[in-house]
């Protein structure tokens, strides 16, 4: 009996520095389309997807359904924080006006699940810290980012303003700098790189030579980050993900615009040093959202019920017990469907006809099925429930993803 337990106390504490040693580093890049991206020559860009991977991706939500999603900075890189649409996070523009902070953040649920581990945000725009993720504020439960290098869009003194916006690429420079750099001597856990001169040079100048030269300065900076994390890995033996992504396409007239639902506005892409991603990310067009989740598995972070129940992103890696889900009413009804990337354990169908939780509240959930998940359909009678809206839950052996179905007005 005590050698059993010395052994299972061993396993423990062996999985335990495992997650210690692992670290995740996210890095959004400011409107770059796919087809941009992949015809530019970006050398640093090159060596990580070859240690990598490489994902078309989208943003804005689901075109002309209810999450739909403005194509707009801001309100992309909530999308990314949250693992959710802006039906839910609420962040519709780049003023940021009212965030429904009750979607948690990625940075949130891991000082929840991990007090002591240290989290850090580089960036230009100093609301990404202090209004997206709500840095030490009440309605997020204070939370409190550990280390922090941004603002400098308002430090008019070391970064005089320019018309021609090259102050932004100094900005950028040093942003990615003092990322390198903390990344190399503090090692946090959890960071969030943003880098902005990419998008100022689309608008000005659309699909041009000074835009591509913008990319190409960008994957410069790309490549000392990369390389700080490649120091941490050979010198410190951590286990290192970094995922590189972008907030919204341009128009396809011109490269100045964004915030439509066109093919080009809702264009993205991922890049990440996982060399595997699994057969939902392979054979499906993933979504920015998909990330949040994405990084929370490689951190052997559990997203708590309320989170998982509301987040609509699928992770990237690992097994995948559901994911596509599509909800419809007829006759008192529900016909539900997904897909299931890796067969075997069952799905519950939880069902509610509230969305208190935008609130603060509580819905309630009534579980209406189980069925084996590779069956992918089930119709699970509502009449008890008459509603104009349902928010149905899947919960399957590895993940769980959410569905609404709203009446039309």
């Amino acid at each position: 009996m005590k050698q059993y337990l010395t052994i299972t106390f061993a396993l423990l504490l062996s999985a335990a520095v495992q997650a210690q040693s692992r670290k995740a580093v996210f890095i959004i890049v400011d409107g770059i389309p796919a087809d941009v991206f992949e015809r530019a020559e970006l050398p640093h860009f090159k060596h990580i997807i070859q240690s990598g991977s490489y994902l078309r991706a989208f943003v804005g939500g689901e075109k002309g359904g209810y999450s739909q999603t403005p194509t707009i900075s801001a309100v992309g890189y909530n999308s990314v924080l949250t693992g959710t649409w802006v039906n839910k996070h609420n962040v519709w523009d780049n003023d940021i006006k009212e965030p429904n902070y009750q979607y948690w953040t990625i940075f949130r649920t891991f000082k929840s699940h991990f007090p002591q581990r240290k989290t850090a945000i580089y960036s230009s725009w100093e609301d990404n810290r202090t209004k997206l993720v709500g840095d030490r504020l009440p309605a997020t439960g204070n939370l409190a980012i550990d280390i922090r290098h941004d603002g400098f869009e308002l430090d008019t003194v070391r970064f005089p303003h320019d018309r021609k916006k090259a102050y932004m690429e100094r900005i950028d420079a040093h942003v990615a700098e003092e990322a390198a750099k903390s990344i190399r001597q503090q090692a946090p856990d959890l960071s969030w790189v943003y880098l902005e001169y990419t998008d100022d040079m689309g608008h000005m100048y659309g699909d041009s030579p000074e835009f591509s030269s913008a990319i190409r300065k960008m994957d410069e900076k790309i490549g000392k980050i990369w390389e700080a994390v490649q120091y941490r890995q050979k010198q410190f033996k951590e286990q290192w993900m970094i995922v590189i992504t972008t907030d919204h396409g341009r128009d396809e007239p011109s490269g100045k615009h964004h915030g439509g639902q066109t093919f080009r506005q809702r264009s993205g892409w991922i890049v990440s040093n996982i060399k595997q991603p699994n057969v939902y990310a392979k054979t499906s067009y993933p979504g920015v959202v998909d990330i949040m989740p994405t990084i929370a598995r490689f951190l052997g972070l559990p997203l708590p019920q309320h989170v998982a129940r509301e987040s609509d992103g699928v992770a990237l890696t690992g097994k995948i017990s559901v994911a596509r889900a599509n909800v419809n009413y007829f006759q008192d009804v529900l016909d539900i469907s997904w897909i299931n990337p890796d067969p075997g354990g069952n799905v519950k169908i939880w069902v509610t006809t509230t969305n208190n939780y935008k609130t603060g509240g509580t819905d309630e959930y009534k579980l209406l099925a189980e069925v084996p998940a590779a069956q992918g359909h089930a119709v699970v009678n509502v009449k008890e429930l008459p509603s104009k809206f349902y928010k149905v839950v899947l919960e399957g052996k590895e993940n769980t993803v959410n569905r609404w179905w709203v009446a039309d007005k």
